[in-house]
C-alpha cells in the first residue's frame, strides 16, 4: 500500500511514493507537503554534501536548513523535474563553499542549466504568484519577532548579508546566525510536516500594504511627510539610523524635509510586511545637479505596535549580488 498525507490545500491524498517529478509539479502548483516530501526525500543526500564540504557541525547544518527555505522560494524556477535531487544537492554545495569562504549573500542554484531562463519571475515574483505563497506568509508569520525580523530581512530585502542584518537589528552578527538558525529549523520543519492545513491567501493584504506604502510616499514626496508621521507613528516612537542619530518623530520629519530641499525624491520599490514587522525599500533619486546626493537606496524598517510605528530604522543597504 502506497504512503500518503493529507494534502490541506486541495482537499487530496498526497502519494508520497510518487516520482520527483510529479512532487515538483504539484509543489509549482503550491502544494507545500509535496514541496515537503521532496525535502524529506533528499534530505540525507543534501546533509552528506554539507558535510563533505564542512564536516560535522552547525555550518553544515545551517547549509542544508537555507537549502530547503531557497527551495521555498525558487521551486517554481525548477526546468528539470526529474533532476531536482542534483539542484537541491547544487544549492547545499554552494551554501557550503561559501560559508567555508566567508559571508555571502541570499543562495543560489548553480550551474545556470537547472534553473528556468532568464525571462522567467524573479523568486519573490514566483512566491507571490504561486499557492505556496500562503502557506510560506502563515509559517514566517508564526516565528517569533525577532526571528522573523531576520528572516525578512534575509530573504526578502536587500540587506541581506549577515552584516547588514546585524546592523539594521542593532545585534552581533553571531545572534542574526542563531536567529536565523532557529527560523530556518521551524520553517524546514513545518515543511516536513507537509502542511496539512488550508491557510488564508495574502494577496489582499499584500496589495494593502503596498497601496498604503505608495500613498505615504506619494504624501512625503508632497512635502506632507509629518502628517504621514503623526498618523502613522505613536508619539513616542524612536528613530534610529544605524552609526547615526536616535531620535523621534521630529527627527524623522526633519530628515525628510532637509532631503526634500536639497531636491532628494524617493520612489517605493519593495514592501515586506508580517505581523508587526514592515519593510520598505524605496529607490532615492538625487537632484539633477547633485547626481551623488545620496545612496541608491534606503531600508525603511517598521516596527508596530496596534498598526502604528513604535520603533523606524533607517538604512541604506548595500544590494546582494548573486
Amino acid at each position: 500500500m502506497s504512503r500518503s498525507v493529507q494534502n490541506g490545500r486541495f482537499g487530496e491524498e498526497l502519494d508520497v511514493t510518487q516520482g520527483d517529478a510529479e512532487l515538483v509539479a504539484l509543489a509549482q502548483a503550491g502544494d507545500a507537503a509535496a514541496l515537503g516530501a521532496l525535502l524529506t526525500r533528499h534530505e540525507a543526500g543534501m546533509r552528506a554534501v554539507a558535510l563533505g564540504v564542512l564536516g560535522y557541525g552547525p555550518d553544515a547544518e545551517d547549509a542544508v536548513q537555507d537549502a530547503m527555505v531557497t527551495a521555498l522560494r525558487r521551486i517554481g524556477e525548477v526546468r528539470d523535474p526529474a533532476a531536482v535531487g542534483p539542484w537541491l544537492r547544487t544549492i547545499v554545495r554552494n551554501n557550503a563553499r561559501t560559508t567555508r569562504r566567508g559571508p555571502r549573500t541570499v543562495p543560489v542554484a548553480e550551474p545556470e542549466w537547472f534553473a528556468q531562463p532568464a525571462t522567467s519571475p524573479t523568486p519573490e515574483e514566483a512566491l507571490d504568484s504561486g499557492a505556496l505563497r500562503d502557506w510560506v506568509w502563515h509559517a514566517i508569520g508564526e516565528l517569533s519577532e525577532p526571528d522573523r525580523l531576520v528572516t525578512l530581512l534575509r530573504y526578502f530585502s536587500d540587506a541581506s548579508s549577515y552584516e547588514q542584518i546585524a546592523t539594521v537589528c542593532g545585534v552581533p552578527v553571531g545572534t542574526v546566525r542563531s536567529r536565523l538558525s532557529h527560523a530556518r529549523r521551524a520553517l524546514a520543519g513545518g515543511l516536513r510536516t507537509a502542511a496539512t492545513t488550508a491557510h488564508a491567501d495574502v494577496s489582499a493584504a499584500g496589495d494593502a500594504r503596498w497601496r498604503e506604502g505608495r500613498d505615504m510616499i506619494a504624501t512625503a514626496m508632497r512635502g506632507d511627510f509629518d502628517r504621514v508621521v503623526h498618523e502613522s507613528w505613536w508619539p513616542h516612537a524612536e528613530m534610529v539610523v544605524p552609526g547615526g542619530p536616535r531620535g523621534g518623530r521630529d527627527l524623522a520629519i526633519r530628515g525628510m524635509t532637509t532631503d526634500l530641499e536639497a531636491g532628494v525624491r524617493q520612489r517605493l520599490r519593495n514592501v515586506v510586511a508580517s505581523g508587526d514587522v514592515l519593510i520598505w525599500e524605496t529607490d532615492l533619486i538625487s537632484p539633477p545637479d547633485d547626481p551623488e546626493h545620496c545612496p541608491p537606496g534606503a531600508l525603511w524598517l517598521q516596527q508596530l505596535h496596534q498598526g502604528r510605528v513604535r520603533r523606524f530604522t533607517l538604512f541604506h543597504p548595500v544590494p546582494a549580488l548573486v
